[in-house]
């Protein structure tokens, strides 16, 4: 059973930083697709970023530049680095994994997610 951890949310204010963080377990993250997503209140879930087996990225056009998503495959860890958060980056943030090994969709086929951490960006 794969299971996502994520931790690093918290209160910012605009413009400032934050790095989350999901800890997988249940299998090696190394040869799946690993994305994280967020929603907002009131919307629904939106594609924020994902990171593929060999290290390749993708991005929602409103987090390019500003968001950088990692992994460390040693750790069994996936990393989203935000800087210049703004308050509409306020949501609750989700780490997730693709059902399938060497996937090569960047925002479809997941079917293994966290429980969310929440972020917050005050004014």
């Amino acid at each position: 059973q794969v299971q996502l951890v994520e931790s690093g949310g918290g209160l910012v204010q605009a413009g400032g930083s934050l790095r989350l963080s999901c800890a997988a377990s249940g299998r090696p993250t190394s040869t799946y697709v690993m994305g994280w997503f967020r929603q907002a209140p009131g919307k629904e879930r939106e594609f924020v970023a994902a990171i593929s087996w060999t290290g390749n990225s993708h991005y929602e056009d409103s987090v390019r530049g500003r968001f950088t998503i990692s992994r460390d495959n040693f750790q069994n860890t996936v990393f989203l680095r935000m800087n210049s958060l703004k308050p509409e980056d306020t949501a609750l943030y989700y780490c997730a994994t693709q059902r399938s090994p060497y996937g090569t969709a960047w925002t479809s086929g997941f079917a293994f997610w966290g429980q969310g951490t929440q972020v917050t960006v005050s004014s």
